[in-house]
């Protein structure tokens, strides 16, 4: 399967972000806890030079702890604060908070030089699609500040939220980069649900998200569906079809709603704490 979703509206939010620039001190990262490298846009990094840097790998309670704590002090190898954190759980907020003043110390101690007093960080929030930029700013601001959806694609213009005296937050739209140069980041990308699930295969995805979870995560599938894992995966799947009831009229197996059902279900943590790479086994290969 060829992995792949840029629509018109990416190509304005990337331009519109290279405007703004220039009115920033500090890009907050959002990325997916599960897949921390794939899920990174490298278009930022160019976008973001000479800024301050903080990556927030959101969704963290879906992830590995022990692979949150490696890509934790990976991005910090590499210059960058680094935080992990649940966006719907309001207890980490005081952490990133202080991560923010961290980060921007040095403009902070700079404007106090200069005898400007309680100019707050401005902060770029920037992630690609469904990595829950939006619901971390809410999370963040105590109130519903933005429109939120758990589908790529929601946000798509920008938004200023000032958040308390010290932080003001600008929201951007989810962007992609126009072409995937290794087709298994736009696979866990697809996984994760960061590319429209409708231009996709979801019963390939499922058959990969099968083998995977049986060769890293051996006995989630045997836990979770009370199935064998043993055999093809193809095999493993009719089982968990079998086992839930995904079966049409004529009794045949219903495969799409046995494959969006494997899907759904890693995408909200029902099948564990699953992380689909990891850092000095090779960034950009499997985990």
């Amino acid at each position: 399967m060829n992995y792949q979703w840029y629509p018109g509206h990416m190509t304005k939010a990337k331009r519109q972000m290279q405007e703004d620039i220039k009115l920033i001190d500090l890009i907050i990262e959002i990325t997916d806890a599960r897949v921390p490298m794939s899920s990174r846009n490298p278009d930022i990094d160019e976008i973001g030079r000479n800024k301050s840097r903080l990556i927030l790998l959101n969704k963290s309670d879906l992830a590995d702890p022990a692979a949150n704590e490696a890509w934790i002090q990976y991005f910090k190898k590499q210059g960058y604060h680094a935080v992990g954190i649940d966006a719907r759980n309001k207890n980490g907020i005081k952490k990133v908070q202080n991560t923010i003043l961290e980060a921007c110390k040095e403009k902070i101690e700079r404007d106090k030089r200069k005898g400007i007093k309680n100019r707050p960080v401005r902060a770029m929030v920037v992630g690609i699609p469904n990595v829950g930029k939006s619901t971390f700013i809410n999370t963040y601001a105590g109130k519903a500040a933005t429109k939120t959806g758990n589908k790529p694609g929601v946000t798509k213009g920008k938004q200023w939220v000032r958040l308390n005296k010290s932080v003001e937050l600008l929201d951007t739209p989810g962007i992609l980069w126009p072409k995937f140069e290794d087709q298994i980041v736009g696979e866990r990308l697809a996984m994760i649900g960061s590319i429209k699930d409708d231009v996709l295969n979801i019963e390939e995805l499922s058959l990969v998200m099968i083998d995977y979870l049986r060769e890293h995560y051996k006995g989630a599938i045997e836990k979770r569906y009370e199935v064998s894992e043993e055999g093809r995966h193809v095999e493993v799947l009719e089982r968990i079809a079998e086992k839930r009831g995904c079966i049409k009229r004529d009794s045949e197996i219903d495969y799409a709603k046995a494959s969006a059902l494997v899907m759904d279900e890693f995408r909200n943590g029902r099948l564990g704490r699953v992380t689909l790479e990891l850092p000095g086994r090779g960034e950009d290969k499997d985990a």
